[in-house]
């Protein structure tokens, strides 16, 4: 459970760091087009080789979503439809053909099917020892990666225009960064499941950056968000059975993210109403100061008169 939890902690840090580049180029979204879009490679993956192995999944889940990737761009680019529109289109398709893929799988009678349900909604207890190694090792490569590039990342998220003026391979880089985004949700599709893994990318992100203006501290914060939900999601459903871990696992990081919108020092609810309350009352006591003002004055000049 140790080495579970482990592994759990450093997928939400993963998750959490990536996904707040993937937040601040408005593309947070894709994260779930490629989660949904993962679930065909994976069933491929298990129909031609009949095992499951996670080194398998994670190798068609990659080839999937590179797929899903290249038809966004292509429908994006040789029609007139939008962005948000080729990504609902592709997320669909994909995810459709997984779930015809997952049910023929399950009425096939092949024996080694059992338990690939659990990809759907994740069930982190379900991992063995090389499953936690390889999701804790990407995790933790993820992060270093975006450590050595934070400063690039930090360009291009910001301001292509000027990283491509200063030299830099923005494309490249771009390309990488959307990499980097289909291992996160590739690597913790098995805690998480294809449905709600986009989740661990995008509300921890969207949790920090209610508490700083600073694009490291919120790097940083997302990371310890995620972690603290993965940590969570598996907590609960490894002592409560037949819980998946998915869905524990977002409701933790939602219940994060509404702590943040509540109580965040500059952005949260809570401030924005107490300084409504303290200029509301500023205002009346400047009121208060002018009539009283005036009232001085009309006596002033009754007794003058």
């Amino acid at each position: 459970m140790q080495w579970i939890l482990m592994g759990s902690l450093l997928l939400g840090l993963g998750s959490g760091v990536i996904g707040s580049f993937t937040f601040l180029r408005k593309q947070s979204l894709l994260g779930d087009a490629l989660a949904h879009a993962a679930l065909p490679g994976i069933c491929i993956a298990f129909m031609l080789s009949g095992v499951k192995s996670v080194g398998l999944f994670m190798i068609g889940a990659i080839i999937s979503g590179a797929l899903a990737t290249f038809g966004i761009h292509a429908i994006t680019r040789y029609s007139r439809i939008k962005q948000d529109a080729a990504l609902g289109i592709v997320l669909s398709v994909f995810f459709g053909a997984g779930v015809v893929m997952m049910t023929k799988i399950q009425h096939s009678g092949n024996g080694n099917q059992s338990g690939l349900d659990k990809y759907m909604f994740g069930q982190a207890a379900s991992m063995v020892m090389t499953d936690v190694y390889l999701m804790g090792i990407v995790s933790l490569i993820l992060v270093i990666v975006c450590a050595l590039l934070f400063k690039e990342f930090k360009l291009i998220s910001f301001d292509p225009g000027f990283a491509r003026g200063m030299g830099m391979k923005v494309a490249l880089l771009e390309q990488l960064m959307l990499l980097m985004t289909v291992v996160a949700v590739v690597v913790g599709i098995q805690a998480v499941g294809v449905v709600l893994v986009a989740a661990l990318l995008i509300t921890p992100a969207v949790a920090a950056r209610y508490w700083t203006d600073s694009l490291g501290i919120m790097v940083i914060m997302a990371g310890v968000f995620g972690a603290l939900s993965g940590v969570t999601g598996t907590l609960i459903s490894g002592t409560v059975s037949n819980l998946p871990t998915g869905p524990v696992t977002v409701l933790a990081a939602t219940l994060l993210f509404l702590v943040s919108v509540t109580f965040a020092p500059n952005r949260g609810l809570l401030a924005k109403w107490i300084r409504r309350l303290r200029t509301r009352n500023e205002l009346r006591g400047k009121m208060e100061m002018v009539v009283i003002h005036q009232s001085t004055q009309g006596v002033e000049r009754g007794a003058e008169q």
